[in-house]
């Protein structure tokens, strides 16, 4: 996410950055499940990261100096969002399908499944 590395970060600075992100990508984590948890399809996934990935720029520049808007830093920080709410619609939604219709799919990982035979 947005500059995670710079060359003069103190220790302090870096260990504030990385809970950022690291808050950052459960939430998004989270948004994804939540999506799934209400049956709700893919595009509210990619409409919750869209919003929590403008949130996060905000935070960049916030409480670290970063850019007010910059399309760069946006498009990295959706797209590394986007792949952790993606990863957690999947797993709840693998989750749902083989718990509630136990006699129709099974789980081939954990972000898929097919119909038994």
């Amino acid at each position: 996410m947005q500059g995670l590395f710079f060359e003069g970060d103190t220790g302090v600075r870096s260990a504030i950055r990385l809970f950022v992100v690291l808050i950052g990508f459960w939430t998004a984590w989270r948004a994804g499940r939540a999506a799934a948890e209400s049956w709700s399809n893919y595009p509210l996934v990619i409409a919750y990261t869209v919003l929590l990935a403008g949130a996060m720029q905000f935070l960049h520049h916030a409480l670290f100096d970063g850019p007010v808007l910059s399309l760069f830093y946006y498009v990295i920080d959706l797209v590394l969002l986007l792949i952790f709410s993606t990863a957690g619609y999947r797993y709840r939604r693998t989750n749902q399908m083989v718990n509630n219709y136990y006699w129709l799919y099974e789980k081939t990982s954990p972000f898929s499944w097919k119909a038994k035979h």
